[in-house]
């Protein structure tokens, strides 16, 4: 027999338990984690090369065109989120556009999904710190206790308050942004290779073959700027906080990447960066800012690169622990996770949690001897990237669907043609990353196969269990996706 939560014994639902820290973050304080999450300078000196040598000059726009793809989603999106205030953030939008069933699939999917992302990036963390270490003091360090050591450090992070939270992701993107500026500016004031050009602009540079394989690189790198709606139950004014966190997330990485890859073309010329790209795409960004900068500059990369996946860590960490923390209260996962630090205001048993997940993942890939960036980043953090995309796409036709069914006095162009057109883009991005999954994996047809199909698989998966929580525990069922106050609805 299922019951609802105000059915509950007092101590599973006690009506004066601490909640999270509300009126706490501004627009800034949200953008640092979706900014953050994305690992600006990660994305630019490790991934930005490769783009380079798929696109050639061309590659900047790449990254804007993913931008205002995503600033075309994030309009209908926001729009939506001044109607479902609900912390479940993609789920909640599928529940009510697309019904419960998918609601619940997207569930399902939206937590491995962020778990995918952040997991596999201590992977990122043990190569990144190993290099750092090598190219500074010379020194091998070995990976698996810098992923345990980082393990621990995130995990006290996202237990502590989240405005501390906020407050050490500005410190770190301050650090990696500003290096990325500072190289910036050596490259103008010294003009470049050959002078400034803006021939990575010309149609000739940008309508060639290559530039699909660098949308697929672009897309991935804005993975997780949607996280913003996630933090709505602790923001100042969330009706207008989270649409401009957003828009300011989105504008802010899609304008920085394609300047930083353009100030790339200049640093090296027109002519010669895609050689520079091919023969060392891990050096590419070390060796210009050692050559307009100095070597000092190089050096503080390598430590800012480090602090740079720190940070992101921490801002799927944080979002993560708030989509558990959703979803214990749903009633779909055990409610202690849902308990809220009384102090700090955490969702910290949902830390714990996510923290000893990310353990048994990392021993598991080092038990199998594998390595941690071929396999435990890539293998990881593939299929979360996928199921990120998709969840967005599903998100994209929850707005066009939900828009049509409810009365409202939003504009056609919010409610119609902006997620319409998002949702034809969004599917076009996908069939972009999945169609180039190799130059993302390096693995074998067998296991790319396999990390393609895990995201829609774990979607299908919770088509099930939305039958056996309508069989088993309507309560839990009927009013999955609505508000605490609301009565639910008849999907």
């Amino acid at each position: 027999m299922s019951v609802s939560t105000a059915e509950l014994p007092e101590e599973e639902a006690p009506s004066d338990a601490p909640g999270l820290r509300s009126g706490t973050l501004g627009t800034a304080d949200i953008a640092f984690f979706v900014v953050s999450a994305a690992a600006p300078l990660t994305v630019m000196a490790g991934v930005a090369p490769l783009a380079l040598l798929l696109g050639g000059v061309g590659a900047p726009v790449g990254y804007l065109l993913a931008g205002l793809t995503l600033a075309v989603f994030a309009v209908g999106f926001t729009t939506m989120s001044r109607h479902v205030t609900s912390g479940g953030a993609f789920y909640a939008y599928i529940t009510r556009g697309l019904g419960r069933p998918a609601g619940i699939g997207a569930a399902l999917l939206a937590l491995v999904g962020y778990n995918g992302m952040e997991i596999g990036v201590y992977g990122l963390l043990a190569t990144t710190t190993r290099d750092t270490a090598h190219a500074l003091f010379g020194a091998d360090v070995p990976w698996l206790p810098v992923s345990l050591a980082g393990l621990v450090l995130i995990g006290y992070g996202g237990y502590r308050s989240i405005d501390f939270g906020a407050k050490l992701l500005g410190v770190l993107l301050v650090a990696e942004t500003g290096i990325l500026v500072l190289l910036a500016g050596g490259v103008l004031v010294r003009g470049g290779a050959h002078g400034l050009s803006l021939s990575s602009l010309a149609p000739a540079h940008v309508f060639v073959p290559g530039t699909a394989a660098v949308l697929a690189f672009a897309f991935a790198a804005f993975t997780g700027f949607e996280s913003t709606v996630i933090y709505r139950r602790e923001a100042r004014d969330p009706a207008r906080t989270v649409p401009r966190a957003t828009y300011a997330a989105v504008g802010f990485l899609g304008l920085f990447y394609a300047f930083t890859v353009w100030i790339a073309v200049q640093a090296f010329g027109d002519d010669r960066v895609v050689q520079a790209a091919g023969k060392d795409p891990a050096g590419l960004f070390f060796t210009a800012i050692t050559t307009y900068v100095g070597g000092w500059a190089a050096d503080l990369m390598h430590v800012f690169i480090v602090t740079s996946v720190i940070a992101s860590l921490l801002a799927f960490h944080n979002a993560i622990n708030r989509y558990a923390l959703a979803l214990a209260e749903e009633g779909v996962l055990p409610r202690r996770l849902g308990r809220v630090h009384p102090r700090h205001r955490s969702p910290y048993l949902a830390g714990v949690a996510q923290t000893a997940t990310g353990a048994v993942v990392v021993l598991a890939f080092r038990a199998a001897d594998a390595d941690p960036y071929q396999q435990l980043l890539l293998w990881v953090n593939t299929p979360g990237m996928i199921g990120l995309l998709l969840l967005q796409l599903l998100a994209a036709l929850a707005v066009f669907r939900y828009f049509r069914r409810v009365r409202h006095s939003e504009g056609r162009v919010r409610t119609v043609l902006a997620p319409a057109l998002a949702a034809v883009l969004l599917a076009t991005a996908i069939v972009l990353v999945v169609s180039h999954i190799d130059l993302f994996t390096g693995a074998p047809r067998a296991v790319n196969v396999v990390l393609v199909v895990a995201a829609p698989a774990v979607f299908v998966l919770g088509l099930p269990l939305a039958w056996w929580l309508r069989r088993h525990r309507p309560g839990v069922y009927a009013t999955f996706g609505t508000e605490p106050t609301e009565q639910p609805f008849s999907r």
